[in-house]
């Protein structure tokens, strides 16, 4: 199937990778990518919105954004790239599991997130929260928290400013307080 849309190379977002939209007056369709992603996560996220044209183009508004259509869309896109040629082993692994039951997002998924971020250019320098002990302290988004615990995929932080607990994903990038 022939599907037309534009696509643009976005400036860094931080509040997500990649976006698709349908454009009623004009009957088009466009895609972004943020540019400041390794090779195989902006690959991944290309073919994750990608996925989306095709479903809106099948189903239009009669399915959720990440329903069954679009899950099944994801995969038969991804197919082709599945391959050793393309991914390292440790993200084929992950990427391949994450297709099982794909999500909104691949940052919901830690090991493929994990696997993903080891390729970026910062990797060596980048911490994630869920390797931070119990205890310690950290920066995030510009403010000093401590780690409590662990609730699963999230670690419970207190903001040593204002004293408040706050559930932050495990993967999020911080910084060791020395």
């Amino acid at each position: 199937m022939d599907y037309k849309f534009n696509f643009k190379i976005s400036k860094d977002r931080q509040t997500k990778l990649g976006d698709f939209r349908y454009h009623k007056l004009k009957n088009s369709y466009s895609v972004t990518v943020n540019q400041g992603l390794n090779p195989y996560s902006f690959l991944i996220t290309y073919i994750h919105e990608v996925a989306h044209v095709r479903t809106y183009r099948q189903f239009k508004n009669t399915c959720k954004p990440h329903g069954k259509e679009w899950q099944e869309n994801f995969r038969i896109l991804a197919a082709p790239v599945l391959r050793r040629e393309v991914f390292p082993e440790n993200v084929l692994k992950e990427f391949s599991r994450y297709l099982e039951k794909p999500a909104a997002s691949t940052s919901g998924c830690m090991p493929l997130t994990l696997a993903l971020r080891s390729y970026d250019k910062d990797a060596e320098q980048q911490q994630v929260l869920s390797a931070v002990k119990t205890g310690s302290r950290f920066i995030f988004k510009n403010r000093t928290f401590e780690k409590i615990g662990t609730k699963r995929t999230r670690a419970l932080c207190k903001d040593l400013n204002n004293g408040r607990n706050y559930l932050i994903s495990g993967v999020a990038q911080v910084e060791a307080v020395a």
